[in-house]
């Protein structure tokens, strides 16, 4: 039986590109669209991987607007 192509949804792709950028350095990430709104959440050890998620996400959709909800947790805290 031949594969079976299944499209990927927004949020898979942004998801997708999202560890790509951060080395999937982002734990717990969430992808939500809300109509023009990509909001992303989870948690990550600098504020550079937090950057690097957000650059991954608007590489997707660049005329979004973008909430990035990342926490970032630091050594320490």
């Amino acid at each position: 039986m031949p594969p079976v192509f299944v499209p990927m949804s927004v949020e898979d792709s942004v998801r997708e590109r999202v560890h790509s950028w951060t080395g999937r350095r982002v734990r717990g990430l969430v992808v939500v669209v809300r109509g023009k709104t990509v909001v992303l959440a989870g948690r990550a050890s600098s504020f550079h991987i937090k950057q690097l998620a957000q650059r991954g996400a608007q590489d997707v959709l660049p005329q979004a607007a973008l909430a990035n909800e990342i926490v970032v947790e630091t050594a320490g805290r």
